[in-house]
């Protein structure tokens, strides 16, 4: 399955720091750098965020020939992006927030007044032709407008799905778009008739009229705390609430929520099905910095939250971590293996065989914890950062998105398969030795044959 994200590529670069005084020259805060962190934004962040859904992503934008531009393709490359770019004039677009007590002080924009991309080479073009689905993430820069991608995006929507993310300043969606995903705001801004007043009833009918007009399967205005409205064919709108509010960042929440609707798409689902999952995505997104340190071990467990923190801990310039395994029954063999696997990197990623999986590799009676208790075990220890389940004999499939920078075995392998793997990323396989006497399966075989003494004990003595 591959995703093609097609948008403007931006420089997000968020300053952290102390306000302790005021400037003596000026009345504004000082603030005290501490910390800086880059990422990609605009369509950037779509496509880490569609990788963190588990799926191959080809990202077709535009770059300057300058720092900025650099920087971002070593950003996205390292997530495991595939980087198309179109030479852009000028200068990289950035964002710059400087930031204290979680709050944004200011923000700095820096690369103008937006420049019409360059021609595009033959080898971008041809990307669209095996796509799963198309996202268009478009930020008003110019991408979105190129005559030779909107062709290409338009022939290629007859197979694919297209789902367009639409800004005020940039063109309409393509025809046949199979979802377009306004904001409230954008909506209204966007329909010549139907901006008036506000709640469901005007965003409805935004929703409808922009369907209409832009001759697209279906428009779904997002209204943040109060959910989406899907317009599609029929009379009646289907309204989603969200699952959670609360007052986390939503910056990037519009990306969120596209890029899970383009993945639901690319996977076969219904674009009712594919809204619902994108609107749970969102929320989860919005509520991340309320949530770590999470509390909750389910809250460390799930592809999109490995993937997404992989990648944040890539853009710091960390190491990320990841070990496997069944853990059927949790001991302290399998406690230092995990301990001496976080120890050797930024975070730790533990790539847990399902159900399904352990009894192809161990027999129909293992395991004996279900993959869910075993997941929330796991979370649950300070050591572990996230859990992802994979059904596949080997981890090689999860591995091969997840691009740990280490990968790490606990016992006494002579190789190990999945080495070749992690090398071709430049990644490294580690082995840390077992504590002697504890395993699974030894484990298991004493607690049998212990039941076996007990009954036949319990036997002799009638």
């Amino acid at each position: 399955m591959r995703l093609v994200i097609v948008g403007d590529t931006l420089l997000d670069r968020d300053v952290e720091g102390s306000v302790r005084r005021i400037a003596p020259d000026a009345p504004a805060p000082v603030l005290d750098e501490e910390r800086v962190h880059e990422r990609p934004g605009g369509a950037g962040l779509a496509a880490l965020l569609a990788a963190a859904h588990g799926c191959e992503v080809a990202l077709v934008t535009a770059l300057a020939a300058d720092a900025g531009g650099a920087r971002l393709s070593e950003l996205l490359t390292a997530a495991g992006v595939e980087v198309y770019a179109l030479p852009l004039p000028g200068a990289t677009p950035e964002k710059i927030r400087l930031r204290a007590g979680g709050q944004v002080l200011l923000r700095l924009d820096r690369g103008g007044e937006p420049q019409p991309p360059g021609d595009a080479p033959q080898a971008v073009l041809d990307v669209f032709r095996d796509a799963s689905a198309i996202l268009v993430s478009d930020y008003g820069r110019g991408v979105a407008r190129h005559p030779a991608l909107r062709a290409a995006i338009e022939a290629a929507g007859k197979g694919a799905p297209v789902v367009w993310d639409p800004h005020p300043n940039g063109p309409p969606p393509v025809p046949n778009a199979r979802l377009v995903t306004p904001n409230e705001a954008e909506a209204k801004r966007l329909a010549d008739d139907a901006g008036h007043g506000s709640g469901l009833a005007a965003a409805q009918r935004a929703g409808h009229q922009l369907r209409q007009r832009w001759r697209a399967g279906a428009v779904v205005v997002t209204r943040g705390a109060q959910g989406v409205v899907l317009c599609h064919s029929g009379p009646t709108p289907l309204v989603i609430p969200a699952p959670q509010v609360s007052d986390g960042d939503t910056c990037g929440a519009g990306d969120s929520f596209a890029a899970a609707a383009a993945v639901a798409l690319a996977r076969g689902a219904l674009v009712s099905e594919a809204v619902q999952q994108a609107v749970a995505a969102a929320s989860a997104y919005v509520a991340r910095e309320e949530t770590e340190p999470v509390e909750k071990s389910e809250g460390r467990i799930g592809a999109d939250l490995a993937g997404r923190l992989a990648a944040d801990v890539k853009a710091r310039g960390g190491t990320v971590v990841a070990t496997g395994g069944c853990f059927d029954l949790l001991h302290t063999g399998h406690l230092a293996t995990l301990r001496a696997a976080r120890s050797l990197g930024d975070c730790l990623i533990v790539c847990l065989n399902s159900d399904d999986s352990v009894r192809n590799l161990k027999g129909p009676e293992r395991p004996l914890t279900g993959q869910d208790d075993r997941a929330r075990l796991l979370a649950a220890l300070d050591c572990v950062d996230a859990v992802v389940i994979f059904d596949d004999p080997t981890p090689v499939p999860v591995l091969s998105w997840l691009r740990p920078d280490v990968w790490v075995k606990g016992g006494d392998y002579d190789s190990l398969p999945e080495s070749e793997v992690v090398e071709r990323w430049g990644g490294q396989t580690v082995i840390v030795p077992y504590l002697d006497g504890r395993s699974t399966t030894k484990t298991i075989a004493t607690a049998q044959r212990s039941t076996a003494q007990k009954s036949t004990a319990g036997s002799g003595g009638q």
